[in-house]
């Protein structure tokens, strides 16, 4: 534990984004697909766009980040986005701030103060911001700086509580589609006569959360349904660890799983799922990453990671500036971006094919085909109630 502790978290106890969602219950889980909202006011005229354009200042996002950068997931992500964008623009066309705020629990009460102060500075066209945990820091910034625009990812926002707030753009993921696949592959993992130190008489897999909360439950009901589709005999070991730092928790929980014949689970924890990945390096057996390429990221360990489900915040970002820099963007609505979008995906490389037999490939490349065409619909706990999300995960329950 500690070699993986110290190669990845190294003073950057980040909060995963991938994977940070609250227990929302009944009335928290509203639909966040497609685009929704109240008022829409595009963010600035082609005019506007142009009169900046003309001033010869350049385009400025600040990105506040709620933990620290080298979470080697989800915030890692969004700069690597930000950096591509002002690479391909160059500075003088955009160029951006990132602020890390820290994670610690101890961090929490400079978030909002953090926020207000660069809204005060009217220094940055757009400021980025995301998670459940920067929700009521939103809440007061856009009402305390209406001609702020801001770009808040990860978690809903209920537009038509707020008013219809006509500065903010609410990017979201559609993370139960690429869950979908990836639970698809476990399943056909348990059941391949090609993938060594698995039985393929075997039917478990496991599953690990950060926190039990929507955003986490929509990974999961995608895994599920993806599992049942290709083997509606599975079993599901579910854990979560409570929290998306606890790296040692979430090693012992996945230890448990696999000692209860669970042959390969998917990490949707953070950091704390960094301990699911090493258990299944000591265990012999394979682990889903999650938010970024982690197979490349941890290459001690990825003869154990199959592949990596991608929530990619980098090219949402990237698409997303490029379109308020036109005068494009849509503020005072969410977007939903999933396979069709480019926000969702497996990672398709080299180590892939290597790990996973090309029965097992072929047919998840058929099931993606399918999500994008419309013949599978891939169920999502932002449009079930928290009943309806148990009775799937008790439907898959271990006996």
């Amino acid at each position: 534990m500690k070699k993986l502790v110290a190669l990845l978290l190294a003073g950057a106890m980040a909060f995963s984004l991938a994977a940070c969602g609250k227990s929302s219950g009944d009335e928290g889980n509203k639909a966040a697909s497609g685009t929704e909202g109240g008022s829409k006011e595009e963010g600035g005229s082609e005019e506007d766009g142009s009169k900046e354009q003309e001033s010869g200042k350049p385009y400025k996002a600040a990105f506040l980040v709620n933990g620290n950068l080298g979470d080697k997931s989800f915030y890692d992500s969004a700069n690597e986005g930000l950096t591509r964008l002002k690479e391909d623009l160059g500075a003088d066309v955009f160029d951006f701030k990132v602020e890390e705020m820290g994670g610690d629990p101890a961090d929490e009460a400079n978030w909002e103060p953090t926020l207000l102060d660069y809204c005060d500075t009217g220094e940055y066209d757009v400021i980025i911001i995301g998670t459940w945990q920067m929700y009521d820091a939103l809440n007061t910034a856009y009402e305390m700086y209406p001609d702020q625009k801001f770009i808040f990812f990860d978690e809903p926002f209920d537009f038509e509580a707020a008013g219809n707030p006509d500065n903010i753009f609410n990017m979201m993921f559609k993370q139960n589609e690429v869950s979908y696949l990836v639970g698809a592959g476990a399943a056909l993992m348990t059941t391949s006569d090609e993938m060594e130190g698995i039985d393929p008489s075997n039917s478990i897999i496991g599953f690990l959360g950060g926190m039990d909360g929507i955003l986490i439950n929509d990974f999961l009901v995608g895994y599920i349904q993806g599992a049942k589709d290709v083997n509606p005999d599975i079993q599901v070991a579910v854990a979560y660890v409570g929290d998306y730092i606890d790296s040692a928790k979430g090693k012992d929980l996945s230890l448990t799983q696999f000692q209860n014949g669970a042959d390969v689970s998917f990490n949707v924890a953070g950091n704390a799922g960094l301990g699911l990945i090493e258990a299944a390096s000591e265990s012999g057996k394979y682990a889903f990453g999650v938010d970024s390429d982690q197979a490349a990221l941890l290459p001690d360990y990825a003869a154990s990671i199959p592949t990596s489900a991608l929530k990619n915040i980098g090219n949402a970002l990237y698409l997303a500036i490029q379109e308020d820099m036109e005068g494009n963007l849509q503020y005072g609505t969410t977007q939903s971006y999933g396979f069709a979008e480019g926000g969702v995906g497996l990672v398709l490389d080299a180590h892939y094919e290597e790990v996973l037999p090309e029965s097992i490939r072929t047919k998840l490349a058929e099931l993606q085909a399918s999500i994008e065409n419309g013949d599978i619909v891939v169920n999502s706990a932002y449009e079930m109630t928290t009943e309806e999300v148990e009775e799937v995960v008790n439907s898959v329950k271990i006996q």
